[in-house]
């Protein structure tokens, strides 16, 4: 594992919103990445049928898109969000991990270019789909 991969790995298990939502870090490689959530209480949306939130979903996706920026080979730097358009194709099954993987695609001077999935357990249809646009530095 690169000293960068090595890294972004620690800065992203050491965000305080990963923390919180129980996020962890699954897989980390060259432009993928893969990070799972565990279910709780504490992120639902509905409390009659206990759906998770979509903004934990939302947010789960977004940290694992920057983490598969982080990691692509021509990124020296670190990374933000520019733009991040979620689809949610269906509600979650409550009681289950949601796990999101994302592959950074293409890089240009100051734009990386990322797509995410996040499924549950069932992994049939999954429960959202995204593209984003991420910064991409040049160091310093």
């Amino acid at each position: 594992m690169s000293d960068k991969i090595k890294s972004a790995g620690q800065f992203i298990q050491a965000l305080p919103h990963a923390l919180a939502l129980g996020m962890e870090l699954e897989e980390l490689e060259a432009g993928t990445a893969q990070i799972s959530m565990p279910y709780s209480d504490k992120i639902v949306g509905d409390p009659k049928t206990g759906v998770v939130h979509g903004g934990a979903v939302s947010a789960l996706m977004d940290t694992c898109c920057g983490a598969a920026v982080m990691s692509h080979p021509s990124n020296p730097a670190g990374t933000a969000t520019i733009d991040l358009r979620i689809e949610y194709l269906r509600a979650a099954t409550p009681g289950q991990r949601i796990t999101t993987r994302a592959t950074c695609y293409h890089v240009t001077r100051s734009v990386a270019f990322v797509r995410a999935t996040a499924v549950d357990e069932d992994e049939t249809v999954p429960v959202a789909m995204a593209t984003g646009t991420f910064t991409a530095g040049t160091g310093g």
